[in-house]
C-alpha cells in the first residue's frame, strides 16, 4: 500500500498513471462550476475509474443557510463508505479546473480524520495534456467502505471565531478572493451579498499560487506570496466567498510547512450577510 501521507498532498499526473492499477486506489472527481463563471458546459470524460464527489448536494450540510457548509461525522462517513473509501484506501483528488474544488475534498478529508488522501497537480486539464486515457463520465461503483470519519473541530472557524480570530493578533486571516473583491471595488456574484472583506485579514488570491490555474507555483513563489502579506507564526485561517478557493491556500500553506492553519467554513458569504461593516 502507498502511504500517501508522507508525502505532500499533491502528486502529478505522472505518479497517478504509473499507479493508476494500485490495490485500494480511489480517484475522486470534485469538479464544479466556479460561482464566478457563467460557463456551465461539464466536462463529458473522465479519468479511468473516477467516482464523482459532489461537493455541494451530497458532502455539505444542505439544511444549512450557507453553502458548501461542512457536513456532520454522520453524514461524511455514510457518504464516504458509499464511495468505497476504507481505512487503507489510497485517495487521488482532481477537478476539471486544474486545482479549484479538488482541494476542498482534501481538507475535508483531512479534517475528518483520513490523511492517505491527495490532489492531483493540473487535475483534467493536465492529465489530458500529458496524453493519458480518458473515459466517458459514467459511475464507477464501489463496495461498501469501512471508513469511519473523527472530525476535528480545529480544522474549521464558524461566525463566532471569525469574531475573535479579527481581534486576535496570534491569528491571521487571509482571503484567497480576488483583490476587487477583497477590496470592495467588484461586486459579489452571489445576488444580494454585500461587499467587502473582515476586518483586520489579508488577501492572497488563490489565482496567484496557481500557474495559468492549473498547477500549483514552485514552492519558493508560494512561499514569497505568504512573505508579501507578513504571515508569521501566527496561527492562519483561510476565508473566500464560501469556503471552497480558502482550501487552496491551505494546501498552498501546507506545501511551504506552514501547518498551524484553519478553513472559515462560511467565509465572506456567511460574514458579509450576518454583518453591516
Amino acid at each position: 500500500m502507498v502511504n500517501l501521507s508522507t508525502l505532500e498532498p499533491l502528486v502529478s499526473v505522472e505518479w497517478l498513471n504509473n499507479h493508476l492499477r494500485d490495490k485500494n486506489l480511489l480517484i475522486f472527481d470534485a469538479s464544479m462550476n466556479k460561482v464566478t463563471s457563467n460557463d456551465d458546459e461539464i466536462e463529458n470524460s473522465q479519468i479511468p475509474t473516477a467516482q464523482y464527489f459532489d461537493i455541494k448536494h451530497v458532502f455539505s450540510d444542505t439544511s444549512a443557510p450557507f453553502p458548501s457548509t461542512v457536513p456532520s461525522e454522520q453524514q461524511f462517513t455514510r457518504e464516504a463508505q458509499k464511495l468505497g473509501v476504507n481505512t487503507d484506501s489510497i485517495i487521488v483528488v482532481y477537478d476539471d479546473k486544474g486545482v479549484y474544488s479538488s482541494a476542498r475534498v482534501w481538507y475535508l478529508f483531512k479534517a475528518f480524520g483520513f490523511d492517505n488522501v491527495v490532489v492531483l497537480d493540473g487535475g483534467l486539464p493536465e492529465w489530458k495534456a500529458a496524453g493519458y486515457d480518458v473515459e466517458e463520465k459514467k459511475i464507477n461503483a464501489k463496495p461498501k467502505g469501512n471508513f469511519i470519519a473523527t472530525y476535528s473541530p480545529e480544522k474549521f472557524k464558524f461566525f463566532d471565531d471569525i469574531l475573535e480570530s479579527s481581534k486576535n493578533k496570534n491569528h491571521l486571516i487571509i482571503d484567497a478572493r480576488s483583490e476587487n473583491r477583497f477590496k470592495g471595488l467588484a461586486e459579489e456574484p452571489r445576488e444580494g451579498l454585500r461587499s467587502g472583506s473582515i476586518p483586520n485579514s489579508v488577501n492572497i488570491p488563490f489565482s496567484k499560487l496557481l500557474e495559468n490555474g492549473i498547477c500549483f507555483k514552485p514552492k519558493e513563489v508560494i512561499k514569497k506570496e505568504f512573505e508579501a502579506i507578513n504571515a508569521k507564526e501566527q496561527h492562519l485561517v483561510f476565508s473566500c466567498g464560501s469556503g471552497i478557493t480558502a482550501c487552496i491556500l491551505a494546501l498552498g500553506s501546507e506545501l511551504i510547512g506552514k501547518h498551524d492553519i484553519s478553513v472559515y467554513d462560511g467565509s465572506w458569504t456567511e460574514y458579509g450577510t450576518l454583518t453591516t461593516e
